[in-house]
């Protein structure tokens, strides 16, 4: 098989890949919010374990903006068609709702993966509007596909009526985003073009520059999976990411964030806290356990003589 047809056929997972992720309500209602976060909402979650870290209004359903995009990818890649087909974009993609500005113009022909990177990367309105829109069925039949695949995700709190995230009734909760960022990490396209930097677009007459709307992509300090950011006055700030900390994959959930940078600040924030603080809670308790009992057996112990105390070493 070519390599491309090869990974295009590995765009979306089996049917095995999307396992459920399980967290208990109990959990997600604790409220601790132990480094006073900016964001409304706000749940982590040590993915292996599906242990809660921090939980912060996680099961309040809120607008999620362009945090819709992720699902609007998957239903995309779950329908498997030609990501290299050309798709125009048309009058009927330009906004109407908020008026947001596009450098797509009418007229502009990209493949299906071409759409699918901006709308990802660069939160491309009209891009994930021409994606829906091309799908079998339409629009109607596209929005459907959304809430399905929410329920079957066990998103109960969550509802979809459009593709782009620039309706507030597009809503859901920092709990049920878990599970489709948990849902999304299986499909390779989407921690590609999620994660990629920036990228040179050739729409004809120019060559136009996008670059990620997530600034912590470029930070070297972080080692990010995945993402997606979004914003609309509705919604405040949102920002979710898969991230790899000390070898383990955490979801880091942000939601009605207000103040342009807040949501970043508030992810640098719990990233801080688990260096300095967290490190035990990310580890299953009879991992601690026996590290701890190994540690112990690794300290000198005192051997008390009749002059003195010597120190003797643990195997002398």
């Amino acid at each position: 098989m070519p390599v491309k047809a090869a990974r295009i056929a590995s765009a979306a997972p089996s049917a095995r890949a999307v396992d459920r992720f399980e967290v208990a309500a109990a959990s997600t209602a604790l409220n601790d919010d132990p480094v006073s976060l900016r964001s409304g909402s706000a749940l982590v979650v040590d993915e292996s374990t599906d242990r809660v870290l921090l939980s912060k209004n996680a099961d309040t359903a809120r607008p999620i903006a362009s945090l819709t995009k992720l699902m609007t990818a998957a239903v995309i890649l779950d329908a498997h068609q030609p990501m290299d087909q050309m798709i125009e974009i048309t009058d009927a993609d330009i906004d109407t709702l908020k008026w947001s500005s596009s450098r797509l113009r009418p007229g502009t022909r990209l493949s299906r993966e071409e759409l699918l990177k901006l709308a990802l990367m660069s939160s491309e309105n009209r891009a994930a509007h021409a994606l829906a829109r091309n799908y079998p069925g339409g629009l109607t039949a596209f929005v459907a596909a959304m809430n399905a695949k929410a329920r079957a995700l066990g998103m109960n709190s969550t509802r979809y009526v459009e593709p782009t995230g620039l309706s507030p009734q597009n809503e859901s909760t920092a709990h049920d985003l878990a599970l489709l960022v948990k849902a999304a990490y299986h499909y390779p396209l989407i921690r590609e073009f999620s994660t990629h930097p920036q990228s040179e677009v050739d729409v004809g007459s120019r060559t136009l520059q996008f670059r990620n709307t997530d600034h912590l992509v470029f930070n070297r300090g972080w080692d990010i999976l995945l993402q997606k950011t979004g914003y609309i006055n509705e919604a405040g700030h949102c920002l979710v990411l898969q991230t790899q900390f000390e070898g383990r994959r955490i979801i880091v959930v942000l939601l009605d964030a207000w103040g342009r940078y807040s949501h970043f600040g508030d992810a640098q924030r719990i990233r801080n806290w688990l260096q300095a603080k967290g490190f035990d809670a990310l580890r299953d308790p009879a991992q601690r356990d026996a590290e701890t009992a190994a540690q112990r057996r690794r300290q000198p112990a005192l051997l008390r003589t009749a002059l003195a105390e010597r120190t003797i070493e643990p195997g002398n």
